[in-house]
């Protein structure tokens, strides 16, 4: 295989959020890049898994192996600082200094079965009809846990001066994303990573937020809205994989990318070797 086929080969990758859906698909395709990928979730087939699914870590760590890289799972919480500080010391201990940091860590869907959440609201309720537990975790489970990943993460990225940490989200403009609660969740995102980028440009540290359409995860499929969904998620995986292998990255820091947009820039496509257009939310639209 050339080093064409394999840019990133000998990098060291930690995908956040990896045991299903976009993080998952991340992780496949920096093993077809040739990464090495640790793969981290709260699934595990030794252990607890978020509403009994049968996805975990295991799966995502075999999966970039099987794509031609380095698989490693770890269990970890990413809304736990002290785990994630142990996860980090674990990475430099036996990897050294990460190259990619990308973070899709995101339970704000935890609990839809496609029409409800777990507390009876329909995507779209008005805040005013709903708990606000539902906001506390699309803030946790999103621009906190990133935040707290980068916190991990990058005091052993900048003594290297060079790395990337790429923030998976949803950017839907000036417009709304349909929910309020996944809207704020997924802005506070969006946000987050911009500030962070302007901390770490002056480690050499790049910081950017990576927006793709509606993903055909095994969530929608189980939530019967397969058939809505505009992409696979290896389309955003190619994405994350494009930009790790790009060495003039930094120019990117600090802003919002969408995946249709890289994959015409750098000539990735989906599973299927289309290239889907941007996602625009029909209004109101399920996560």
């Amino acid at each position: 295989m050339t080093t064409d086929a394999r840019p990133l080969s000998g990098k060291v990758c930690i995908v956040a959020g990896a045991s299903r859906g976009v993080g998952r698909g991340v992780a496949i395709a920096l093993g077809e890049a040739g990464a090495t990928v640790v793969c981290s979730a709260r699934s595990t087939r030794f252990g607890g898994r978020t509403e009994g699914r049968r996805e975990t870590v295991e799966d995502a760590a075999e999966a970039a192996q099987e794509a031609g890289g380095r698989g490693y799972p770890y269990v970890c919480d990413h809304t736990d600082p002290r785990a994630l500080y142990e996860f980090a010391a674990y990475v430099t201990r036996r990897f050294g200094p990460p190259a990619l940091v990308a973070c899709s860590v995101w339970g704000g869907a935890e609990g839809f079965d496609g029409a409800r959440y777990a507390d009876g609201a329909s995507f779209g309720t008005p805040f005013f009809e709903r708990s606000l537990r539902g906001y506390e975790v699309a803030i946790q489970t999103g621009a906190y846990a990133l935040l707290a990943t980068a916190r991990a993460f990058a005091p052993v990225m900048i003594p290297a001066r060079r790395g990337l940490i790429v923030a998976l989200g949803f950017d839907a403009g000036e417009g709304s994303a349909g929910d309020v609660y996944y809207d704020l969740g997924k802005a506070a995102t969006l946000r987050a990573s911009a500030a962070m980028a302007a901390e770490l440009a002056p480690h050499g540290l790049a910081c950017l937020h990576l927006s793709p359409g509606y993903v055909r995860t095994e969530r929608t499929f189980s939530a019967g809205l397969a058939a809505q969904a505009t992409e696979t998620p290896l389309y955003a995986g190619r994405a994350v994989a494009a930009l790790a292998a790009d060495p003039d990255v930094a120019r990117h820091n600090g802003r919002s990318l969408f995946v249709a947009d890289l994959a015409r820039s750098h000539g990735f496509t989906d599973a299927d070797g289309s290239q889907p257009p941007r996602y625009a939310p029909p209004g109101a639209t399920a996560p």
